[in-house]
């Protein structure tokens, strides 16, 4: 099982920008310990939801032909928390994206408030080396990420 930090995409603009949304909902079994009485989405969880958003936008600008692995987390700030309750919106765009690797810029929304900026560095894995041992199918982008991109353009088209 692969755990899923986005709840479905909101716009998409191929090669470009991104946006996801994320609620943040009690019943999510890490919210019971982070923190006792005061549950908190860690921040670690939010960078994820970024590197997943801006995943599937470097992932798609090459028509999904690569493995993109997170490779750096190049800043990450974040001015304030969201709580059960809270809807997270992932906005992200791509800097710069080639043969080998991808950089993108995001910014994370509590509702609709920035409360922080992400930017990450993306390997095209299949490109950047061969010697990774890495499976030959294409482990990162699961059914569960296709069927979100997929559900978006349904709407979309509509």
């Amino acid at each position: 099982m692969r755990w899923m930090w986005i709840d479905t995409f909101v716009a998409f603009e191929s090669g470009k920008r991104a946006m996801a949304v994320k609620n943040v909902s009690r019943s999510e079994d890490h919210l019971h310990d982070h923190f006792p009485g005061f549950p908190v989405m860690p921040a670690t969880l939010m960078i994820e939801g970024m590197a997943q958003t801006a995943g599937v936008l470097v992932g798609e600008a090459r028509n999904f032909r690569e493995k993109v692995l997170l490779a750096k987390i190049r800043r990450a700030r974040f001015d304030d928390y969201c709580t059960p309750g809270d809807r997270i919106r992932y906005e992200a765009f791509i800097e710069t994206v080639d043969e080998a690797a991808a950089t993108t810029h995001g910014i994370v929304y509590k509702e609709d408030r920035p409360i922080g900026e992400i930017d990450l560095m993306f390997s095209h894995a299949d490109n950047a080396a061969t010697n990774l041992g890495l499976p030959g199918h294409n482990f990162v982008f699961t059914d569960q990420f296709m069927d979100l991109l997929t559900a978006f353009n349904v709407k979309a088209a509509n």
